[in-house]
């Protein structure tokens, strides 16, 4: 077969552009739609329903076949698989120079609502069948020997058009029957991660799904920490990251909406100073809190800590940096300027008051932290007032991996009569489920009903649980330990 070499952005280069697809009506309520799936080839999926319990129903759906194969990405400068005009052409030419066809495909990252599109380019090699993947593999390993950086990729996993298969589990609850609560958990500790069904078992959920992203940029004994809110029962044990999308739930209701945490000390002879974290490592000249549901030591990095009696504010010990939060307790860390700070005004016997809130920025009010409300934070924007609105700069992901690639994906969704959706689409199978990206997890929840809908933390974090069992086909192969999840519970 005779393959031209498309280096540039020649009439013969490859154009694929993946835009964001038009609105389509969505259901007025909790139940499953009748309309076509609205991804793929249109037509009805197959689906599969059990009562789980009075008011939530389960659905299985799949929807599509696979007709996609391999190809091999040369990756560029920078380890990406994607780059500029420049980085392309210049790959392509090494590519060639080793005796190989090159093919440089010019794409566009769709625009979302608060990041306007943007173009780049790949470089590829040859196309092979589902279940030639050794010949591809092949290739790559010829192409390490000429100091030329590949993958084998699935095309699949592109975000561009493609048949599937897609295979979900759909958690419909209706709110006008269901007479349990939604809970959030971090599990035994906030440090500590935990599968979504270990903490199903310690909350004694009906159902649920893993919650938001967790921080793997931190050290690993402490990479529970939810990235962005977190509040569990009333206490705030992570802090928002400004104007993120966060579910909040309040008894058998849940809303989605932007929030601030606004954080601080005051005590000694008058002096008072903003906390900027809780339950995370500190940054230098950063104070931050700790709580007892921490659940690991505080870094001894040369700072000073404040161990504070919960109940009455009073510091009942001044300490270096690094050690326990005992119960009944809470810790203020410094470092640099604010370990000076703590030295001040944080003396033994001395009084510290915690001042906290949560505002809700789109109506700047604050939300009452009351025992029943619980936040899932480190999320992404995808459904606004039953419209399309994905606002993956605002909430940290405006890349092409996390808008346009196709991953598995977690879901929550509120209906117009405030039921809740929480679904999970399976991916990262060659074949079998190809995922989504956000655009189309975005048509996927307004089709499901949902007239607000998130992005929770997904890929190989993305987990359902029906009675404390895994119902969905984590793409690891097995369940990954998470940060936080989301519940339904009987009380």
């Amino acid at each position: 077969m005779t393959r031209r070499i498309l280096i540039g952005l020649s009439a013969a280069t490859v154009l694929v552009v993946a835009a964001v697809p038009a609105a389509s009506a969505a259901p007025a309520s909790v139940g499953f739609p009748t309309a076509k799936f609205p991804l793929g080839l249109r037509g009805v999926p197959a689906r599969a329903h059990s009562a789980v319990a009075p008011g939530i129903d389960l659905f299985r759906v799949s929807h599509g076949k696979a007709t996609e194969g391999w190809t091999v990405t040369v990756l560029m400068p920078n380890g990406r698989d994607h780059g500029s005009q420049d980085d392309a052409d210049a790959k392509a030419a090494e590519v060639q120079a080793v005796g190989e066809t090159p093919i440089v495909t010019r794409f566009i990252r769709p625009g979302v609502a608060d990041d306007p599109e943007r173009e780049y380019f790949s470089v590829r090699i040859g196309r092979w069948t589902l279940k030639e993947r050794a010949k591809a593999d092949k290739l790559v390993a010829k192409l390490k020997k000429d100091d030329i950086r590949a993958k084998t990729d699935y095309l699949g996993d592109d975000g561009f058009d493609t048949t599937g298969p897609w295979s979900m589990q759909v958690l419909m609850v209706d709110g006008r029957r269901f007479r349990g609560s939604y809970v959030a958990s971090v599990g035994k500790s906030v440090a500590k991660r935990e599968t979504t069904s270990s903490m199903s078992r310690q909350v004694n959920a009906i159902a649920g799904v893993n919650g938001g992203f967790f921080n793997i940029h931190t050290p690993k004994r402490l990479q529970g920490d939810p990235v962005g809110i977190s509040v569990v029962g009333g206490r705030l044990l992570s802090e928002a990251v400004a104007g993120r999308s966060a579910l909040i739930l309040k008894g058998g209701t849940a809303r989605i909406t932007e929030l601030k945490t606004q954080i601080s000390v005051s005590g000694g002879e008058g002096g008072g100073s903003a906390v900027q974290g809780i339950n995370r490592a500190a940054a230098a000249d950063e104070l931050v809190v700790y709580t007892e549901e921490f659940g690991e030591k505080t870094a001894a990095d040369g700072g000073a800590e404040a161990v504070v009696e919960a109940a009455t504010g009073k510091v009942v010990k001044v300490r270096a940096a690094g050690g326990t939060v005992p119960r009944g307790t809470w810790v203020l860390h410094g470092r640099g300027t604010t370990a000076d700070w703590i030295n001040q005004h944080a003396w033994t016997d001395w009084t510290l008051t915690r001042n906290t809130k949560v505002i809700d920025q789109r109506t700047g009010k604050a939300v009452p932290l009351t025992p029943d409300t619980h936040i899932i934070g480190g999320a992404v924007g995808l459904v606004r007032n039953g419209k399309v609105k994905i606002t993956a700069k605002a909430d940290g992901h405006a890349s092409v991996n996390m808008i346009l690639r196709r991953h598995p994906r977690t879901l929550a969704g509120i209906t117009r009569t405030g039921g809740l959706i929480l679904a999970t689409i399976d991916g990262r199978k060659p074949g079998e489920a190809v995922g989504a990206s956000m655009v189309e997890a975005a048509k996927l929840m307004r089709w499901l009903g949902a007239k607000q809908a998130i992005n929770l933390d997904g890929g190989g974090s993305t987990a359902m649980v029906v009675r404390h069992k895994v119902v969905n086909r984590p793409s690891d192969g097995r369940e990954r330990t998470i940060g936080d999840a989301l519940f339904i519970t009987a009380r």
